[in-house]
């Protein structure tokens, strides 16, 4: 399961938006997710991963933008509600 929210904060504030993108650092052969985001806040996420990285408080490594897809298994069941807020239409940046 995923946050319903972009995970960036601005003046204290969360942003609203729902999460587009799956925020992760991949560092030799390893992944580690550090959030999620909205299209509109990538560039602050990348920004902000960079300067936590030159600080030594994350790992460094490439950061990643995985876009984030509705799946279906046999164990969860989603209804047309829980798909509301992806939006499969949206264009490729």
């Amino acid at each position: 399961m995923l946050p319903d929210k972009c995970s960036v904060m601005k003046e204290g504030k969360q942003c609203l938006s729902p999460p587009e993108f799956i925020v992760s650092i991949i560092d030799n052969k390893d992944e580690y997710m550090v959030g999620v985001t909205c299209a509109k806040c990538k560039e602050i996420v990348s920004g902000k991963i960079a300067i936590l990285q030159k600080e030594g408080k994350i790992h460094e490594g490439k950061i990643s933008f995985s876009e984030v897809k509705a799946v279906g298994t046999d164990c969860i069941h989603g209804d047309e509600e829980d798909f509301v807020q992806i939006d499969m239409n949206r264009s490729k940046n």
